[in-house]
């Protein structure tokens, strides 16, 4: 027993030794890059984190940034191997990116065990900030509170007030579908019913039937990615539109738009947390992420490119890759690029980012390829985002 002992100590002052010892840092991007969320973030997020290791200038502490990536599949056990992986074998000191909010919390417990950091750029989970935030965890984009308030507030304040809500059956949809539920109660509206739709279904008849049939004046749907491509198109060839309902969609990116095309998707009203025509920094940084992969850029791309620069930052600044070094770095330093110029990171891990409230443009509205939005309005990060004062997150001090 001893001698076993004596070999697993040596093993693991061996693995120490060698992450001490490797001549690179390493990034993971762990996302969806083949399934319902490919275009949310996918290979786009890959290219992003390539373009801050780039501006940061491709080495930090004398030694190579390289990135590793890997496709979950939606599944958090997939995402949890992957992450062990990385974390204990191929020397990864950061994960980012991490879409799917079921994924995320998966990932999140290890790497608050293992005390690594992981950047949330594409999960909406308000968990990952509360009940499962960790000293290691960053909340990056957005969440189903902020979706829920920006989109669903605009909508209430039209005269909204009855919804329906067709909602992804995972985490991410239960969580959203609560929080537009609260708002819509606290603003003198009614649910008049919530449906909940497996992830990546292809076909929304049978929750579009009942949610035409509720009456609802609003149908609001819960969900992200292809799902919302198809439950919208789904929407219009089953005429909710045209029978006087109004849609809304809580979680739209620009790829969702690309998709859908303006003449579906005119009129919807969401909530961004970037747009590449909302000002001059964020179309250099566009220009460059088109000039790379023929696509503009969405959120959870811009978000990608801003964590992980801010990480690096916090490493250089830390004098070390070790996790909770690096992460009380990333609290302290302000973030300072396009995407969220000046904000400062909370004890809890939110980064206290500016929302925008857009609606798609109608075609005619359209000047240009990508030219998708207007911008209605600036959020405050204050406005939007739950104040400390309403965490559950242990590390926050009351």
């Amino acid at each position: 027993m001893k001698r076993v002992a004596c070999l697993v100590a040596a093993a693991l002052l061996a693995t120490a030794a060698s992450v001490r010892a490797q001549d690179s840092v390493k990034i993971g991007i762990l996302n969806d890059q083949s399934g319902n969320y490919a275009e949310f973030g996918g290979l786009g997020s890959v290219e992003a984190a390539k373009l801050a290791i780039e501006d940061f200038g491709g080495s930090v502490l004398g030694k190579p940034i390289e990135i590793v990536s890997g496709d979950h599949q939606n599944k958090p056990d997939v995402a949890a191997g992957l992450a062990r992986r990385w974390y204990d074998v191929d020397g990864v000191t950061a994960i980012a990116d991490l879409t799917n909010s079921a994924v995320a919390l998966a990932v999140a417990g290890i790497a608050k065990e293992k005390q690594k950091v992981a950047l949330y750029n594409g999960p909406a989970t308000t968990r990952l900030f509360n009940e499962d935030c960790s000293a290691t965890g960053f909340m990056w984009t957005f969440d189903t509170a902020t979706s829920a308030k920006g989109t669903a507030l605009s909508i209430l304040r039209e005269g909204g007030d009855s919804w329906y809500i067709i909602a992804a059956d995972y985490a991410f949809g239960h969580q959203l579908t609560a929080d537009i539920e609260a708002i819509v109660a606290a603003n003198k509206g009614k649910t008049l019913g919530t449906v909940r739709a497996p992830l990546s279904t292809p076909d929304f008849s049978s929750f579009l039937l009942q949610a035409q049939a509720s009456k609802a004046k609003i149908v609001a749907f819960a969900n992200a990615g292809t799902d919302t491509i198809n439950s919208i198109k789904q929407a219009g060839e089953f005429g909710l539109v045209d029978g006087g309902q109004k849609l809304a969609a809580m979680v739209v990116v620009l790829s969702d738009v690309h998709g859908l095309g303006l003449d579906k998707a005119k009129g919807l009203i969401t909530t961004t947390a970037y747009y590449h025509d909302a000002d001059k920094p964020s179309r250099a940084f566009a220009d460059r992420y088109m000039a790379r992969t023929k696509k503009m850029p969405g959120m959870i791309q811009a978000s990608v490119y801003s964590s992980v620069l801010h990480y690096l930052k916090a490493v250089k600044a830390a004098g070390t890759a070790a996790g909770p070094a690096v992460a009380a770095k990333m609290k302290e330093l302000p973030v300072e690029d396009f995407y969220a110029p000046g904000a400062k990171v909370r004890e809890d891990g939110r980064l206290m980012n500016d929302m925008l409230l857009v609606e798609a443009k109608a075609p005619s509205e359209s000047k240009a390829p990508w030219d998708y939005f207007k911008v209605v309005r600036k959020i405050p990060a204050a406005e939007i985002i739950a104040p400390l004062s309403e965490s559950k997150c242990p590390l926050v001090k009351k």
